[in-house]
């Protein structure tokens, strides 16, 4: 592997002109593509084998042209104190806001309060709902502007008027603000840790290039392999955030090579050599945890998750040949000022290529504030480790009280009019009035259709928790009746999720007694059933890509333990974060700081997130720091010896990688959106407690523990292991390193090289 890498490297630092034209092209074809691309599909959300889901298709099936995906928006008039919906004046205003509703290419039809009895017993607040020929993502601004206007006339009649439903939800905040954050505190990261523009630049130029192929590509495959809208947003946020570490990595260590005396052109085959190996190892345990998706049975999960793993495969081959091609056209700009400061001054000694004991030897000797961590760890690894493990134990004792659903309007801000809607119809019509359930009565093959959805409507109806039923409506055989209950409890509420239970437990007997069979749906019954499914997901999720990655990290450790400390360790950083997004979302602890306004049940989808991008991530960081313990180790230094070389190597890169991620993630918080919000959030607090807590702490006061024992593998296992060399230990004997050496011509004039001190 650090072979074929080595030569892939020098490779792509010669040819740098071609490489970077066949790029472009990529780019350009790619680009020209998704601009003649049918585009995204709006393809629904769906779930297989989940009651919900089952109810729905039947509905599809024996409704056909019901245009059950439409849009629509509710607009809710709500009197004046002392005053009625139904007072004359009201009541006018009302109907010429709804005739208003109606005008609209878009607009299939509205429904009048007054005729569809859509008025509060109490006559405070009333409601219209207007339906689209088109889907939520398809309705136009125009469309919801006229929306807008037609409540302003009810408004200036004195009433107050808000807006929900499916067609007003605009996509949340504005794109790419999370994006331009992440890329500005990257920046600042990178320049304070490199002292170079260039160095800090390069990074964020191929990770914009790797995110740029990606989504055109997504986007030329969308119309294709049926991808939504929204399954590239996972694809740019990894693509972006590895794209930065994984050139981070290389580039860095191309420093420390020229700074070993090396040849500009040997020094980038040496970075992708070993850094590169590592970054290809890294890569594929990310591809794991999102191909791993799959695993849940969701077809959009699965889709996000295999798209996030191809931009991660081309993070990867770009950090693999466009990085060490642009460092082949500046090769000295990605230095540190200081070093071409003193290279101009000819204050320098020529370089000369120091034999491998004296490097070792005078870099054991140079200290930073890695080594100085690694070696207060070394001193005292049983209070760093309990402390650590602790810690993260009690952040993640309120995971235990996890509640998963899919949160609505009431989860947004009360300064929007979808919130304000929702509470007013909370009020006006009571809490479960948001989140009735629907009941699809099959009485195919019945005697007496009607006289069987009676039944099961009459029983359903005298469950406790039900206010109140609609009347069954009928499809056009007569087979088919769909009504909604309303539950005299909120959607999100746990008493919704007992009384679906319970319906769907007394199922048996109303369906004896009916003769007809009958299944719960609408969206609280489909949430609940996502939490449910997820949940059952959860643990097997787990064990496939933990166990894959397991023997991925065999295979390039060659050790028992490591594999299994960095797995444990994960688990730890995971759990502390799903703990953190409870204290914060669910319970409102801090909710105020990071402008969580509404708390509530965590997102359904959000441990499945979470497991499988903080897993790759964590891997990440893992083989990077590791690595180079191990490469120190292979190449002759004690186990604890070899900690501190590899904190003294890795720990600023591997910090700096952390803080962009965290970058990265965290801009996502500022959203207004209360789903992405906790996305960022709960990523952002993963990194920072694995990279910091895990791999910084435990991971060395570990390793000091158990000493040489960390590496040790049985013999027979090693035979049958296939060896991959990241360590870089076939390019200490590789010919054309000698010979590269042998035929440096020396530094030019425009070409200042660093002594070896």
């Amino acid at each position: 592997m650090a072979t074929f890498l080595y030569r892939l490297g020098r490779l792509a630092f010669r040819r740098r002109g071609y490489v970077a034209l066949m790029w472009l092209a990529v780019l350009a074809a790619v680009g020209l593509g998704a601009l003649q691309a049918p585009g995204a599909s709006d393809e629904e959300f769906s779930m297989p084998g989940i009651e919900s889901q089952k109810a729905y298709d039947l509905m599809q099936a024996r409704f056909p042209g019901a245009a059950a995906d439409g849009a629509t928006a509710r607009v809710v008039f709500v009197a004046p104190d002392g005053q009625k919906v139904t007072a004359t004046a009201n009541k006018e205003a009302i109907e010429e806001t709804v005739d208003a509703l109606g005008d609209g290419s878009q607009v299939a039809g509205v429904a009048d309060p007054f005729r569809t009895k859509a008025v509060s017993e109490d006559g405070s607040t009333a409601y219209a709902t207007v339906t689209y020929k088109v889907t939520s993502s398809e309705v136009t601004d125009a469309s919801r502007t006229a929306v807008e206007r037609a409540a302003d006339q009810a408004r200036e009649a004195g009433l107050t008027v808000e807006e929900g439903g499916s067609a007003m939800d605009s996509g949340g905040g504005p794109g790419g603000v999370a994006e331009i954050i992440g890329i500005s505190v990257a920046a600042v990261v990178l320049l304070v840790t490199f002292g170079s523009l260039a160095a800090a630049g390069l990074p964020l130029l191929t990770a914009i290039l790797g995110v740029g192929v990606s989504m055109f590509t997504i986007t030329i495959l969308a119309d294709a392999l049926g991808l939504s809208t929204s399954t590239g947003t996972l694809a740019m946020m990894l693509g972006l955030a590895v794209g930065i570490d994984y050139a981070l990595f290389v580039v860095s260590r191309y420093r420390e090579e020229r700074a070993n005396g090396h040849t500009p052109e040997e020094a980038a085959g040496l970075a992708v050599g070993t850094a590169g190996s590592a970054v290809v190892f890294a890569g594929l345990t990310v591809v794991i945890a999102l191909a791993g998706l799959a695993v849940v049975g969701i077809p959009m999960l699965t889709k996000m998750g295999l798209t996030a793993a191809g931009a991660v495969v081309v993070a990867v081959v770009i950090a693999l040949t466009v990085v060490p091609a642009l460092i082949g056209f500046w090769p000295n700009a990605v230095l540190s000022g200081s070093v071409r400061r003193q290279g101009r001054g000819g204050r320098l000694l020529r370089s000369r290529k120091p034999s491998s004991q004296s490097q070792s030897q005078s870099q054991s000797e140079r200290d930073n504030r890695g080594t100085r961590w690694a070696r207060f760890v070394l001193r005292r690894p049983i209070p760093v480790l309990l402390l650590g493990v602790v810690g993260l134990g009690a952040l993640a004792i309120p995971m235990t009280q996890l509640e998963l659903g899919m949160p609505g309007d009431e989860a947004k801000s009360a300064s929007t009019t979808e919130r304000r809607a929702y509470d007013a119809l909370a009020q006006g019509f009571g809490p479960g009035f948001n989140g009735p359930l629907t009941i699809v009565v099959d009485a195919k093959g019945t005697d007496d259709a009607q006289a069987a959805v009676s039944t099961v409507n009459r029983r359903i109806a005298d469950t406790k928790g039900v206010v109140s039923v609609a009347t069954p409506r009928f499809n056009e055989a007569g087979d088919t009746a769909v009504f909604t209950v309303t539950p005299s409890t909120s959607p999100t509420d746990e008493r919704t999720k007992t009384l679906v239970k319970t319906i769907r437990g007394e199922r048996p007997a109303i369906e004896s007694g009916a003769g007809a069979s009958f299944e719960v749906t609408g969206t609280t019954a489909l949430n609940i059933d996502i939490a449910g499914k997820v949940q059952a997901a959860l643990v097997p999720y787990l064990i496939t890509i933990v166990g894959l990655a397991v023997v991925l990290l065999l295979v390039v450790f060659r050790s028992l333990l490591v594999p299994l400390k960095a797995a444990l360790g994960f688990l730890l950083s995971v759990l502390a974060a799903l703990g953190a997004v409870v204290l914060v979302f669910q319970q409102g602890h801090g909710a105020g700081m990071f402008g969580v306004e509404q708390t509530g049940p965590i997102m359904s989808l959000m441990p499945i997130f979470l497991v499988g991008i903080v897993f790759g991530l964590a891997m990440d960081y893992e083989v990077f720091l590791v690595s180079r313990m191990r490469e120190a180790h292979v190449h002759g230094e004690s186990a604890k010896q070899a900690v501190v070389s590899g904190f003294r190597h890795s720990a600023r890169v591997v910090v700096a990688a952390a803080l962009i991620m965290i970058a990265v993630f965290a801009g996502f918080i500022g959203e207004s959106d209360s789903m992405i919000k906790m996305i960022g959030f709960g990523l952002a607090t993963a990194v920072l407690l694995d990279a910091f807590v895990v791999r910084m702490a435990i991971v060395p006061a570990v390793l000091a523990l158990v000493g040489d024992r960390a590496w040790w593998l049985p013999k027979w296992l090693d035979r049958l292991l296939p060896r991959v060399d990241i360590e870089g230990e076939a390019l200490t004997r590789h010919p054309a390193d000698a010979a590269a050496r042998r035929s440096d011509p020396g530094p030019t004039p425009d070409e200042p090289v660093e002594a070896h001190v």
